[in-house]
């Protein structure tokens, strides 16, 4: 009689979660990102200059409330939207682990340190909408 209920109990919980699996699939349409999500759009790399590459990347973002598109640990994210409003840019820890993040002097992005002394430098484009 036990198993029997068990097993019942267990026939139920499957079927509760293929249905939400269902569910969730049908809200979750192709080219849609789930809330909290970032993909990366597009990504161009200028190597023209020597030792110098300018890599400007177009992220699209499905944030939840209360957040915007931003950076961690190198990879587009959503973060707290303060952290945009304020340019507080290393709260958001834009830089791979054991980097050094500091802010440009005009706030205008940060830079990474590694522990070699190479210096990667970020700015943001002024056209950041928050609302």
């Amino acid at each position: 009689m036990q198993l029997l209920k068990a097993l019942w109990a267990l026939a139920g919980a499957a079927i509760c979660c293929f249905l939400i699996f269902v569910i969730h699939s049908q809200f979750l349409k192709e080219g849609q990102l789930a809330a909290g999500t970032c993909e990366i759009v597009t990504l161009d790399r200028d190597s023209s200059q020597p030792r110098r590459t300018i890599a400007r990347q177009t992220a699209r973002c499905a944030c939840k409330k209360g957040q915007i598109a931003g950076t961690t640990r190198a990879r587009p994210a959503c973060v707290d939207a303060r952290i945009i409003k304020t340019k507080q840019w290393c709260e958001m820890l834009p830089c791979l682990e054991g980097e050094g993040c500091d802010l440009l002097i005009n706030k205008s992005g940060w830079t990474c340190t590694q522990p070699g002394g190479r210096i990667k430098t970020t700015t943001t484009e002024d056209q950041l909408e928050i609302s």
